[in-house]
């Protein structure tokens, strides 16, 4: 693996992670040394790609962020994914084709709301199909569509299915919300 490789491996993994995360938890998730992580970390941050908000943990920046192709969200941007949207632009969930259960989300807030409640067979019904993920590019939140991607690629079924995508939404709404 060329260095190019492994730097977008380690920003790929801050950023899935979404909190800050220590070199050696980084190195075990990707495979590496610890000293070969701590290198590539320290010439992230150098670059700008990667910072250290907690003493000796490691983020992803904005700039890393955009690296991997997650564009920056604005303010305008923000404040139109926390609106609510007309009713033919919600996200409607079904179990099946065909088998609507007559729930909706308007906003990245209802959907929160929503997947907590929902039948977890249309959770199960929509990550499979991408729905979710087309969804949030639909509405312009690319860097959200690609954490469910992430989480859709997991395999995962049931409950923690609901609570990954859940988890990913909600910490989405925060991020948003402090724009």
């Amino acid at each position: 693996m060329g260095f190019v490789e492994v730097k977008m491996k380690i920003l790929e993994k801050l950023w899935e992670e979404g909190r800050p995360m220590r070199p050696k938890d980084v190195a075990q998730r990707i495979g590496l040394k610890v000293s070969a992580t701590t290198m590539y970390l320290l010439r992230l941050k150098r670059e700008g790609h990667a910072s250290t908000p907690q003493n000796g943990s490691y983020a992803i920046t904005d700039l890393g962020k955009e690296a991997i192709g997650i564009p920056k969200m604005d303010k305008t941007h923000a404040a139109k994914m926390l609106n609510d949207l007309p009713v033919d632009k919600a996200f409607h969930f079904y179990t099946d084709i065909n088998q609507h259960l007559d729930i909706y989300a308007n906003s990245l807030s209802d959907f929160c709301d929503k997947i907590q409640k929902v039948d977890v067979k249309s959770i199960e019904f929509h990550a499979t199909r991408k729905d979710f993920e087309n969804w949030f590019q639909g509405l312009g939140d690319v860097g959200l569509a690609k954490r469910i991607s992430t989480i859709r690629n997991m395999n995962l079924n049931g409950e923690d299915l609901r609570r990954k995508v859940h988890d990913a939404a909600k910490l989405r709404l925060q991020e948003l919300k402090r724009l």
